[in-house]
């Protein structure tokens, strides 16, 4: 962080100064000074309330001394102010921030190396529960190609990409998200935005498939190899992957509500819905990869933002295979792990269709024949959800484990494998979650011993930025 980079500010003639501004050396250490003296619900005991009290002020005074480096979020900043006020007259009770929240749009201002101020008392997903004052310092990512694809046929208004600059201890974790819905307030609002921070994606990548790899003998191929030693591309091959991703969530032929909001389901239920939006970001870089490619062989010339499209689509396709079998499978407690089984899940559905060999202890792929088979795979999932808008709930959870353990062994002890007994059949939904086993699908053999040679590595990886490796 002591190397210094200027980004100009849209519309402004005056440039972002240093992320080490003593105001926000002040803010960051206040709102870290804060955390402890709050409760779980974001509360100050009245014993801590004058040190809260003290801090809110150093918190405020900071925001108000760096809000003119951010004036396009001018509106967010005066409200941030307010809620702070608020909460504070009114005791230092649960704060609410739910004002500061609406007049925060980030999505509005996806200029490539903009930067953003975000104070919120907030949990962070992967990292704390507790919804505490947390601060961060963000740059946008929004390379050309991205703007692009998203003006195209891949919009989504919602997504917003984003690089960590600078952040407080609740971030120093595996979180690599900042959700709206994540932050204290008094009513849930129609959410506009969801930002995700492709440069902790791109460095863990990097980190843990460089380890993976050497491990495994696996002969990387050079596009494949290149995405490991340059942290801005594979930035950039993150957020093409996550665009498409996030906005899968909201397509399809979906029997269920996307994001499973308030509801309880077997965890392998959550398993195929991130599974299916990963394999439709792999089935579409295929189709955009084969298009270009297509395009050029006849003798096109492309655009220099279609011929980066071009290889970027090749990279999110090696991207969603080697995170997916190298870090989300053994990342994270065996205790209903839904990522850690969908990367189970893809290794063993390409083993099984040999594309994918692990023999004489290295690892090896046909690539030629990768695209097709792990289109297939999302193909069988989208077809299991067209086929469940005309099932009862309980009977595409049934349909759902068929599919899951037609690929993977269950847990012998599984009761779910065994067939459910007619009395929890023909019961409430919650019978059916609560005979599942937190493990019900154990690693095998191959992940078993991986695991206990990536531990340290996948756990070196918590709070990395893309200036770590």
């Amino acid at each position: 962080m002591s190397q210094i980079t200027a980004h100009a500010i849209v519309g402004e003639p005056e440039v972002l100064e240093d992320e080490l501004h003593p105001a926000w050396l002040e803010l960051k250490a206040a709102a870290t000074a804060i955390q402890p003296l709050q409760a779980k619900d974001g509360s100050v005991s009245e014993v801590d309330r004058p040190a809260a009290s003290a801090l809110v002020d150093t918190i405020v005074g900071a925001i108000e001394s760096l809000a003119p480096r951010f004036p396009h979020d001018a509106e967010y900043l005066e409200a941030l102010v307010v809620d702070f006020r608020r909460w504070q007259d009114d005791g230092l009770g649960v704060p609410d921030f739910l004002d500061s929240l609406i007049a925060f749009q980030p999505q509005r201002h996806r200029v490539d190396g903009l930067r953003h101020l975000v104070v919120f008392p907030m949990y962070t997903q992967n990292g704390s529960s507790d919804r505490h004052v947390e601060a961060l310092l963000v740059e946008v990512i929004w390379p050309e190609f991205i703007a692009a694809l998203e003006a195209g046929d891949y919009g989504n208004t919602l997504f917003v990409s984003l690089r960590l600059v600078d952040f407080t201890p609740g971030y120093d974790t595996n979180s690599a998200v900042l959700f709206p819905e994540t932050v204290a307030m008094r009513e849930i609002p129609t959410f506009t935005w969801g930002a995700i921070f492709q440069d902790r994606e791109a460095a863990r990548y990097r980190r843990v498939v460089r380890t993976a790899a050497a491990i495994t003998k696996l002969d990387l191929p050079p596009a494949a190899a290149a995405l490991l030693d340059d942290q801005a591309l594979a930035e950039r091959t993150f957020v093409m992957w996550d665009i498409i991703h996030d906005r899968t969530h909201m397509r399809g032929d979906l029997p269920f509500d996307p994001f499973m909001i308030k509801q309880r389901m077997p965890f392998f239920l959550y398993s195929l819905e991130e599974l299916r939006c990963d394999l439709t970001a792999f089935r579409e870089s295929v189709r955009i990869e084969r298009a270009l490619r297509a395009r050029a062989d006849d003798g096109d010339e492309l655009t220099p933002i279609e011929a980066e499209t071009l290889d970027q689509a090749g990279l999110v396709q090696y991207a969603v295979i080697f995170d997916r079998i190298f870090r989300f499978a053994i990342t994270g407690t065996r205790v209903r792990n839904y990522d850690g089984l969908g990367g189970q899940l893809l290794f063993a559905w390409l083993h099984q269709r040999g594309v994918l060999h692990w023999t004489d202890t290295q690892l090896a792929f046909d690539w030629e024949a990768v695209p097709d088979a792990v289109v297939a795979l999302g193909d069988t999932i989208d077809d299991l959800y067209w086929k469940s808008i005309d099932r009862p709930k309980t009977a595409h959870w049934l349909a759902a484990y068929e599919l899951v353990a037609s690929v993977l062994a269950p847990n012998p002890a599984s009761v779910w494998a065994e067939g459910l007994p007619r009395e929890v059949l023909a019961g409430p939904p919650k019978g059916y979650t609560d005979l599942v086993m937190d493990d019900e699908f154990p690693l095998s053999m191959f992940y078993e011993a991986l695991d206990k040679k990536m531990k340290d590595v996948i756990a070196s990886t918590v709070g990395i930025v893309g200036s770590d490796d």
